[in-house]
């Protein structure tokens, strides 16, 4: 949607400029500048994209005049007032875009019941959705588990996994013969040479032993991950091309074209959009908070929540308070060494100290020009991290130099640079007198930046290389906390032995178990690709290997990445190392990593060892990656293949070897590290242009499995009562023209109590479903087994399953009972029960529900179903000392209450036990910041306030959510 209403009846109208395009056709656009206003341009970039949308959309409903000189007069009004902002388009990744179009259909079904056209029911915003979260890691070179089948899951029975070659030296049998292994092998003995360390089962087919088996090369291995990830999800990938065909302004980008952040950089990014005859920026909203990686190409993007995007999508622009603008100025020389994963690493620290949350970032200063476009879309990608909404970087020469590479014209190219001139969009000049006004400054040298990790459990735990081995001993010395693990000193030297497929090896503290070059983020940036490429054939070449045991994966963000690294000739390497291609799409990012080898997982047990994952992603809370590995590091590629060889991240890479090769010599990291001149080198001769139309080409090509799937031609969609995938949801249930109001909570049970930093990985179903788990039983009666268990994201369209897992976490601390896991206590009769089961005997008693909670309740990677999941439990309100903003929105959208204790108090100050009853007063005419007295079963009382930030988020609440509140609208 370029406008709100006829140009000639615009508010604005009068702003309006025109400008030629690459086929001299000219175009209109709003130009800010002819409000003849000087502090135009002492905005920083990015408020001036906000300002031109809200001129181009301003309707006096949604977006009025004053929003759009509250925009203009940004210094006096900045962290003040709310303004609206409707951005130019929505993307959806699969995970958190299922829910939001099942709503969509639901919300269809609702309005053609009260006889409205199921029709009207359409995103009135372009929406993309992308398929690239279900890739899960069936079949790995690197990996030693049980079969395969399409269901997926962790159930019994064997899963196909082509292990890695037996180590040099070594067979996969110490007899160097089959004999029946693992339950007889169906060509009998044999005495054919080891291929393969791990037998292979898949459906009815026989079972062969390792030595019968024939190496899977690395296109076939990612085809045969593809497969499973089409059969076993081929329900959802159903609904996902009906919705294309049913609704308006929905393209789907069906699996395995590449990762949603990606598809997004080289293929959905216009920087300029034309519609209507208009001419604007470009801006998107994400269901991933890692949208904000676009803003390293100039364009305006954050990530929302599943519920905020659909309201975007149905037309409502997003609600935010005018932010404060923090410039950070880069200068000085990157350090040879140091990679962009290092780089962000170092802003991530800095920045977070800085205290930014909210905020947006805009970058400037010398040392802006030394990174390439990829360079700052990688540190974009990591805006979340250190808290700030967005992290942004104006188009300049080498956002130019980039676009020269992807598929933009030289006359689209001409255009766009015109175009972005003319709104003053363009940084074009290094005159520090036209720098932008901002609310602070910051200063970075880039030279000051070394290679550095992060860890074991919070991205901004930055640690430099250098310290790596003396930091991890610290963290074995220190108490139980976000850097300690207090493992007594007589067993920090703790040593495991164990047998792995015929060879003895040993485990202990800091033992590396899981090396992951993971999709959708640091994969992006071709040089530190190219590093890790290099670093392994130099490697190899040396005479290095990983030992088998070691969970080593690369599953890039888009066949550009493989295309690359196979031109440069060092994909074989990788290989050979265990990094091997298994597909395109979040695997071990989302918790998809494939089961440890039992022998390892015994190990860990048996010497309780702090066994370690490390990876070149964004995420690794403690427990996201594998319940046995209790410290997780964020790396570069090329580190994480490092880890890998060296098989623990206790070494000091300055004085001791990665490894001793078969002639006894001891090889260290400098001696494989390649050199700035070597990557720059192999990236100005093989990045090239056929990378981008790579992706172009799988773009057109989509898939046959895809072009083949049926989709129903129905405007409603026809649910089936029997899938355990897609279900209409209760959102809609009695559903009514008319308001009605929440009304005030009457002696409600308190169904958790919880402490600090409760993050939305706490509260929202991720992973695999385990057995015991409420989702499970769920699954179970509908007679499935744990093999078709499939994971949560994948099931993100089955509210009942969902519902099922939300607060499922085995790290959930719930003070009602004292000790980790997914319980709660039942408070009328002193069971204690899973969550699930504890709320619906709640509701079945007519009980409300509220949340306890201490600091920073729901940080962390906010998902929709974080908020949709204490819904359906029966949650009426969350009190929390404080709240992360996305999840206090998102808990707003769903019409939970936030409440905020006073400032000094907390449930402790104020002898809260959680096993009083609760009642909470809520006024019909609710307002923003509003004090209410809540009264206890005890006789306490005490008060909090409401986080409503504005009227929009009250009328939200009084709605009972904004899906509600949508619906209502199209109703009326």
């Amino acid at each position: 949607m370029a406008l709100a209403c006829a140009h000639h009846d615009h508010p604005f109208g009068h702003l309006i400029d025109s400008i030629p395009n690459e086929k001299n056709e000219v175009r209109k656009y709003f130009n800010p500048q002819k409000l003849g206003d000087p502090k135009y341009e002492r905005l920083p970039y990015a408020v001036r994209v906000l300002l031109e949308a809200a001129i181009r959309r301003c309707d006096g409903f949604y977006v009025k005049q004053e929003d759009v000189y509250s925009i203009l007069n940004w210094e006096e009004r900045q962290n003040e007032v709310e303004i609206p902002f409707p951005p130019a388009r929505v993307l959806l990744q699969d995970f958190t875009g299922i829910p939001a179009m099942v709503d969509l259909a639901a919300m269809r079904d609702a309005v053609a019941k009260i006889g409205v056209d199921p029709d009207l029911i359409n995103p009135k915003c372009p929406t993309d959705l992308i398929v690239d979260h279900s890739l899960q890691i069936d079949f790995s070179k690197c990996s030693i588990q049980n079969a395969p089948n399409p269901g997926g899951g962790d159930g019994p029975g064997p899963r196909s996994v082509p292990g890695r070659p037996a180590p040099r030296g070594h067979h996969a049998s110490s007899s160097g013969q089959c004999g029946g292994q693992r339950g007889g092998c169906s060509k009998g003995s044999c005495s054919d040479p080891p291929t393969r360390a791990t037998a292979v089962q898949i459906e009815n087919t026989p079972l062969l032993c390792p030595f019968h088996l024939k190496p899977v090369s690395e296109p076939e291995t990612a085809l045969k991950n593809q497969e499973l990830e089409l059969i076993r999800n081929k329900e959802r990938l159903e609904f996902f091309k009906w919705c294309s065909k049913a609704f308006q302004n929905v393209s789907v980008v069906p699996p395995d074209i590449g990762s949603v952040h990606q598809v997004n950089l080289e293929y959905l990014s216009r920087v300029v959009h034309e519609s209507e005859g208009f001419v604007y920026p470009d801006s998107v909203v994400g269901t991933d908070s890692h949208t904000t990686m676009i803003n390293g190409l100039g364009i305006l993007g954050w990530g929302v929540g599943g519920i905020e995007s659909e309201a975007v999508m149905l037309g409502q622009p997003v609600s935010f308070t005018l932010p404060q603008v923090v410039g950070c100025k880069l200068i000085g020389s990157v350090n040879s060494l140091a990679t962009s994963i290092d780089i962000v690493l170092g802003i991530t620290k800095h920045l977070r100290q800085a205290a930014i949350a909210g905020r947006f970032v805009e970058f400037f200063g010398p040392g802006v020009t030394q990174l390439s476009a990829a360079d700052r879309t990688t540190i974009a990608n990591m805006c979340p991290e250190y808290s700030a909404t967005v992290s942004f970087f104006p188009v300049d020469d080498v956002t130019i130099k980039h676009f020269k590479q992807t598929n933009f014209t030289e006359e689209k190219l001409e255009f766009l640079e015109t175009y972005l001139k003319s709104m003053k969009l363009f940084r074009a000049s290094a005159d520090q007198s036209e720098d932008p006004h901002y609310t602070e400054v910051i200063e970075i040298n880039l030279s000051s930046i070394v290679p550095y990790v992060s860890g074991p459990k919070r991205p901004q735990d930055r640690v430099s290389v250098t310290c790596m081995k003396d930091d991890f001993l610290n963290c074995l010395n220190e108490k139980v906390g976000f850097k300690g693990f207090h493992i007594p000193k007589e067993k920090q030297n703790t040593a495991v032995p164990f047998l792995h497929a015929g060879t003895e090896y040993s485990l202990s503290h800091g033992s590396v178990v899981i090396a992951a070059v993971i999709s959708c983020t640091n994969n992006c940036n071709p040089s530190v690709m190219l590093t890790a490429g290099l670093l392994a054939k130099k490697a190899v070449e040396a005479g290095l290997c990983v030992k088998p045991y070691i969970r080593t994966s690369l599953a890039p963000g888009s066949g550009m990445v493989t295309h690359y690294l196979n031109a440069s000739g060092v994909l074989p390497y990788l290989s050979q190392l265990g990094f091997e291609v298994i597909g395109y799409g979040c695997a071990t990012c989302v918790g998809n990593t494939a089961p440890l080898p039992e022998c390892v997982v015994d190990a860990i047990k048996q010497g309780d060892l702090i066994a370690c994952g490390v990876l070149s992603g964004n995420r690794h809370f403690e427990g996201r990656l594998c319940d046995c590995v209790r410290a997780n590091y964020l790396a570069s590629p090329p580190l994480v293949v490092a880890y890998a060889i060296a098989g623990t991240v206790g070494i000091d890479f300055e004085n001791e070897p990665l490894g001793v090769n078969s002639e006894g010599k001891k090889v260290f990291l400098k001696d494989v590290w390649p050199t700035k001149e070597e990557v720059q080198d192999i990236e100005e001769h093989k990045v090239i242009a056929s990378i981008f139309t790579e992706l172009r080409s799988r773009m057109q090509k989509e898939s046959t499995f895809w072009n083949k799937l049926d989709a129903p031609d129905a405007v409603l969609f026809p649910w089936d009562p029997k899938s355990t995938y897609i279900r209409c949801p209760p959102f809609f249930n009695k559903l009514s023209k008319d308001l009605c109001p929440p009304g005030s909570i009457e002696n409600a049970h308190v169904l958790l109590f919880l402490g600090d930093k409760v993050t939305t990985d706490h509260i929202s179903p991720a992973g695999s479903i385990a057995r015991v788990s409420s989702a499970a039983k769920y699954l179970q009666s509908k007679r499935l087994t744990p093999r078709e268990f499939n994971s949560y994201g994948a099931r993100r369209g089955n509210d009942a399953v969902m519902t099922r897992g939300t607060f499922a976490s085995i790290k959930l601390l719930n003070l009602l009972v004292g000790k980790p896991g997914p319980k709660t206590v039942h408070v009328p009769s002193g069971q204690t029960l899973d969550v699930f089961e504890a709320a619906e005997r709640y509701q079945r008693e007519g009980i409300p529900l509220i949340i306890l909670a201490g600091k920073d309740y729901g940080s962390g990677n906010s998902r929709d179903w974080a908020a949709k999941g204490p819904y359906l439990l029966g949650v009426r309100a969350v009190i929390a000392e404080s709240f992360e903003r996305m999840h206090k929105n998102h808990l707003v959208g769903m019409g939970i209450a936030p409440l905020q204790f006073l400032p000094g108090q907390s449930a402790k100050s104020l002898g809260l036990s959680g096993k009083e009853r609760f009642s909470i007063p809520i006024p019909e005419q609710i307002t923003p910041q509003q004090e209410l007295t809540v009264q206890t079963s005890a006789g306490k009382s005490f008060s909090v306030v409401t986080l409503f930030e504005n009227e929009m988020d009250v009328a939200f609440y009084r709605h009972g959510g904004v899906l509600k509140y949508v619906a209502r609208s199209t109703l009326k």
